[in-house]
């Protein structure tokens, strides 16, 4: 009995097992920035009418070419401070005598601003035409984080506007 024990001993599995233990904590605080955005206002150009004859005339080393027939408008590659010239729209009376109407109009954008400076924490902008968006930040306040190291974590305190708090622990066990 004692030689069967010994070889039921000798051909049994052994039991082996790796177990991995993770702990993952983290805190963190956050303040926003004070932040502004501003969206400058387009050049727009527009021109119709009926009974008329459009024309554009172009000067270039001092003499004049008049074209018949070509509407004017926004001239891109001669840019100011980001605002486009204009190339101006002449216009005749197609047939004399008879009604005719014209509309024109035009709206200049905004001129690139020369300088941002920067004033208690949030950019002066200058005023322009498009939207502005302003944002003053977040105060902390007497918020804070107790860790403890068995990772426990708290939040405490009273967190001012535009801050807050947050704090996460993760465990995990794998057994193989």
């Amino acid at each position: 009995m004692k030689k069967l024990l010994f070889l039921l001993l000798l051909i049994a599995p052994s039991a082996k097992a790796d177990i991995t233990a993770k702990f993952v904590t983290a805190a963190s605080i956050n303040v926003n920035m004070p932040y502004s955005q501003t969206v400058r206002g387009a050049t727009v150009h527009s021109i119709s009418g009926t009974n008329l004859t459009p024309s554009v005339s172009v000067t270039a080393n001092g003499s004049t070419t008049t074209t018949s027939g070509k509407v004017g408008g926004l001239n891109l590659s001669t840019l100011t401070n980001g605002v486009p010239a204009m190339q101006h729209t002449d216009t005749v009376v197609t047939t004399a005598g008879s009604a005719f109407q014209k509309s024109e109009s035009l709206l200049y954008g905004d001129a690139t601003p020369s300088a941002v400076a920067p004033s208690s924490g949030i950019a002066s902008l200058p005023h322009l035409s498009g939207t502005t968006t302003v944002g003053s930040g977040g105060v902390l306040g007497n918020g804070a984080i107790t860790s403890l190291s068995s990772g426990v974590h708290t939040c405490s305190g009273a967190f001012g506007s535009g801050s807050g708090c947050t704090t996460s622990t993760t465990m995990s066990i794998t057994i193989d």
